[in-house]
């Protein structure tokens, strides 16, 4: 049995094509993947600020992220801002990490589906995304998320370019998932 070639082949590149652009339709189906996404007591707490290369919005997404991230990100035809609403009608939502997890893991196996490829950022200022946008104190800015059309390797750092290369790999399942004691490998090998 194979995993979903969706979820095998989905990875976080650095390299994007500079030239590509990702079109408001596209992004739209991004965002609707997102939003068909499971969360707890469906509160659905993911909330999202879209940037396309060369707008405003991009501009103060790109400016949020740390130097090492702008060395890459900027090349990226879309910057998303990934965010949770901590409360509702209700009161204080639970669990709004998880839910916004799995909005961007829709997001982004979304983005496999239809050729693209995402990044997700976790290097970038909560703090100047909240100034910039005027983002309410009940909501919370978590990631950024790059999206755009896989672009060389040799355009990157050296650095980079060699994490780009290097193989991927997961830990094994002995290490990951248990039974009976903490520690004991449910799957062995």
């Amino acid at each position: 049995m194979d995993v979903n070639r969706l979820i095998s082949e989905r990875w976080s590149p650095r390299a994007f094509d500079p030239a590509a652009v990702v079109e408001p339709p596209v992004v739209r189906v991004l965002l609707e993947a997102a939003r068909w996404a499971a969360s707890h007591g469906n509160t659905q707490p993911a909330r999202f600020l879209v940037g396309y290369r060369g707008d405003d919005t991009f501009e103060r997404i790109f400016a949020s992220l740390r130097p090492g991230n702008q060395s890459w990100a900027g090349r990226a035809s879309v910057l998303l801002v990934g965010a949770v609403a901590t409360v509702d009608d209700r009161g204080p939502v639970p669990n709004t990490e998880f839910g916004l997890g799995l909005a961007v893991q829709n997001l982004v196996l979304q983005a496999v589906e239809l050729g693209l490829v995402a990044h997700q950022v976790g290097g970038f200022s909560p703090e100047a995304v909240r100034a910039s946008f005027g983002v309410p104190q009940d909501v919370r800015p978590v990631v950024v998320v790059a999206v755009g059309v896989l672009g060389s390797a040799d355009d990157l750092p050296d650095d980079l370019a060699a994490r780009e290369r290097r193989e991927r790999t997961r830990r094994p399942l002995s290490e990951t998932a248990f039974t009976t004691h903490w520690g004991t490998p449910a799957f062995p090998t």
